[in-house]
């Protein structure tokens, strides 16, 4: 593959991250499935079970990420998301002859494939966007992640209020507007999407940037919230709807004040030794390797050892370049998919997500059984408080961690930790259905589960490295339909029939119908927590060479850095610290968060 040609200068990563904005909104569109599925059910005469095994496909179709994750390796982004704009209108354009009726008798086969595929260019879109993000901003990984994944959250949020005012809450509108209108959408914005030469250093200016955009990103959840609970309760006029929906544009169009800020308001760059040989910004472009081996800043632990005078003359002829080095790569520095599928890491990151992100859209799939069964009188409601907490703990714990990142040296593992125990304190209200205990769940669970899929993104790239990034965290999202199928089909689908059998009547009522399933869910957190804890101390503790003569451990101290999460020390600084003072060194940052 050739090098990759960067787009030299500070205002085009940021145009790219208002672009990518747009995407993302695109790269939610498996969320409208609630919203045609009726239609589905109606037209096609299908029973309730082929509609759950057709929203698996859905499931299945946005989180399969693998070919998404190996074409960013290989091709540009704005090749990866033509792929996704192919997918989107050749998935939704046949689903809407489907349902139209315009081809009739089409095999219930033919609908699962299609529905994947169409949900299928979700992957596609937010893979191109986020790798190449994380990439363009390589210092700021979790809080690009957050504002990225937040986005997604809100895109539920955007299709809804204009599946209800602008398009009259028809599903066959709603089908070609997903067929032919996200494609055109992500054409005219695939140019701006691209890689970009990263900046050397943290800009003064980059933190009220990223500030600004958290910002009108909340602001925009809150107004889409705002119009969700207005629009159930009042008639809203075509005139009122059409200038509620121009100002949900103009708040998704707010990232890009920051890029015309920079040119309106320019401000002059410290000039020193190293801008001398820097290009000048005027310069279109310049060609370099989109990522260099990884430098002694971006890896979490390296460490080196002197045992004899051999080791020494190794080392020597090594730097005089008469023997090659070949070694693994270390945590933090840059590994293929094959180097980091057979690492302890690798698989314990993806258990702790599997079995968060699982359980958790185990409650998504279902909670609006859940709120008939727990006796709520509008699961709208529940959905869209769900949706905007979901929105909160993805944005939000990209913010926090960065900080204690950066300020505690505190992993972001620490993170998906605090969110399995909240899970299993949110399971357990749930099944005990107590007063009131029904709205407190649902917001616990929807900002944890935004947590887990938020934290996973950032931490995938600190353990293995940008330059895999993309096929690494493909992996990763396939646990997500594993435990839609596990959890909700399997589990809670099964015991819900049961239950309603015993009652006679195809609608379950009370707490009895998802109570085991809330506390075999409390159980599979309660494993996640587990071994969260261990990656978490792994994290910390990294790469420590036990010494033989005595009970001490010899170590890097780990710290934490802007770039990678950690911070390596100066390649002399070894320290001698006991077990005991790693262990008290983790639970004191931690109880630093907590105060």
């Amino acid at each position: 593959m050739p090098s990759p040609v960067l787009k030299a200068g500070s205002r085009p990563p940021w145009v790219g991250l208002g672009a990518a904005v747009w995407v993302q909104i695109a790269a939610g569109n498996a969320y409208n499935f609630p919203l045609y599925s009726p239609l589905l059910k109606s037209v096609l005469g299908y029973n309730q079970m082929q509609l759950t095994i057709l929203g698996v496909a859905n499931d299945i179709g946005e989180s399969v990420a693998l070919l998404p994750g190996i074409a960013c390796n290989k091709f540009p982004p704005w090749a990866v998301l033509l792929v996704g704009c192919v997918l989107c209108f050749f998935g939704y354009g046949v689903l809407w002859l489907a349902v139209s009726e315009t081809v009739a008798s089409m095999p219930y086969i033919m609908l699962f494939i299609t529905i994947l595929i169409a949900t299928n260019s979700n992957a596609w879109f937010g893979t191109a966007v986020l790798v190449t993000n994380m990439r363009n901003f390589p210092l700021s990984r979790g809080t690009v992640a957050g504002i990225l994944k937040g986005y997604i959250g809100i895109s539920a949020a955007v299709y809804t209020v204009v599946y209800s005012l602008v398009l009259k809450e028809s599903s066959l509108n709603l089908l070609i507007f997903l067929a032919l209108g996200l494609p055109v959408l992500c054409l005219a914005l695939m140019y701006f999407v691209r890689p970009c030469t990263p900046a050397s250093g943290e800009e003064s200016s980059e933190h009220g940037h990223f500030l600004f955009t958290q910002v009108f990103s909340v602001v925009l959840a809150i107004y889409l919230l705002i119009i969700t609970v207005v629009n159930q309760m009042i008639s809203l006029s075509h005139a009122v709807a059409y200038i509620l929906i121009a100002i949900v544009v103009l708040l998704l169009l707010s990232p890009l004040a920051i890029p015309l800020k920079m040119t309106l308001f320019p401000v002059r760059a410290r000039i020193d030794s190293s801008d001398q040989l820097a290009p000048p910004e005027g310069d279109a472009t310049q060609t370099d390797p989109l990522l260099t081996p990884s430098p002694s800043g971006t890896n979490l632990v390296r460490f080196h050892e002197a045992d004899d005078f051999s080791d020494l003359e190794t080392l020597l002829a090594i730097g005089e370049g008469a023997v090659k080095e070949k070694r693994r790569p270390k945590r933090g520095e840059d590994f293929n998919f094959q180097e980091a599928f057979i690492k302890a890491d690798f698989w314990l990151l993806w258990s702790v997500y599997f079995l968060g992100v699982g359980s958790g859209v185990t409650v998504l799939n279902n909670l609006s059984q859940i709120g008939v069964a727990l006796g709520s009188d509008d699961t709208t409601i529940l959905l869209s408080l769900f949706s905007f907490c979901n929105f909160v703990g993805r944005l939000g714990s990209g913010v926090v961690s960065e900080h204690f990142v950066k300020k505690n040296t505190l992993p972001r593992t620490f993170w998906m930790t605090c969110a399995h125990i909240l899970m299993i304190l949110s399971f357990i209200l749930y099944a005990s259905d107590l007063s009131g205990t029904l709205y407190v769940a649902t917001t616990l669970l929807g900002i944890c589960y935004g947590v887990q899929y938020s934290m996973m993104v950032p931490t995938v790239s600190e353990l293995f490295g940008l330059k895999h990034f993309g096929i690494n965290y493909g992996f990763m999202l396939i646990g997500n339909p594993i435990g839609a199928v596990l959890f909700s089909v399997l589990l809670a689908g099964n015991l819900y029939d049961a239950e309603a059998a015993k009652q006679g009547t195809s609608t379950c009522i009370g707490a009895d119908c998802f109570r085991i399933t809330f506390l075999v869910l409390a159980g599979v957190c309660g494993l996640g927590t587990v071994l969260s804890i261990i990656l978490t101390v792994r994290g910390v503790l990294s790469v420590c060479l036990q010494v033989q003569s005595t009970d001490d451990w010899r170590c890097y101290h780990v710290m934490t850095s802007s770039r990678s999460g950690f911070m390596e020390p100066s390649s002399t600084e070894v320290i001698q610290i006991t077990r005991e003072h790693i262990y008290l060194q983790l639970i004191s940052a931690a109880f630093s968060v907590m105060l």
